[in-house]
């Protein structure tokens, strides 16, 4: 039974199949950290994203890419283990190659050379817990089956 607290007017969205979708988008992704502090330092400073919520005394803090929240989160200290992510978020800017020295100015250490896909450009790289994540940009059309 839902409670009233958690529950609104939901979007109807079709799927490719003429069915209700139940799922509508992605509102955060989660980023693991030990450290807050050092974290917001990175993502704000280092990364410059803005950032939208800052709250230490919970335990987190959100910054905005564009299109995706990613929300700076320290797990043990809301009852949860710490795991670093392997899996990289991808981060889109317009010039790969540009960014990466901006960033490499910045002392961010990347891994190996940007890698072309024939679709898109990527450099991968991670934040100070190990978190990976990599700029990326598609210089070709995205096509899709459904």
């Amino acid at each position: 039974m839902d409670s009233p607290a958690y529950t609104h007017e939901r979007t109807v969205t079709a799927t490719s199949q003429g069915t209700e979708q139940l799922i509508g988008g992605v509102d955060f992704v989660a980023v693991p950290t030990h450290n807050l502090e050092a974290a917001s330092e990175f993502y704000g400073q280092t990364l410059g994203l803005r950032r939208s919520v800052y709250i230490p005394d919970r335990n987190f803090a959100e910054f905005e890419t564009g299109n995706l929240t990613l929300s700076v989160i320290n797990p043990e200290r809301m009852g949860m283990e710490h795991q670093t992510s392997h899996n990289a978020i991808a981060l889109h800017v317009d010039d790969v190659g540009a960014a990466r020295r901006e960033l490499e100015d910045k002392g961010v250490q990347f891994t190996g050379d940007i890698f072309d896909t024939g679709v898109c450009f990527m450099a991968f790289f991670a934040d100070p817990d190990g978190n990976a994540l990599m700029l990326h940009h598609r210089y070709k059309p995205r096509t899709t089956q459904a």
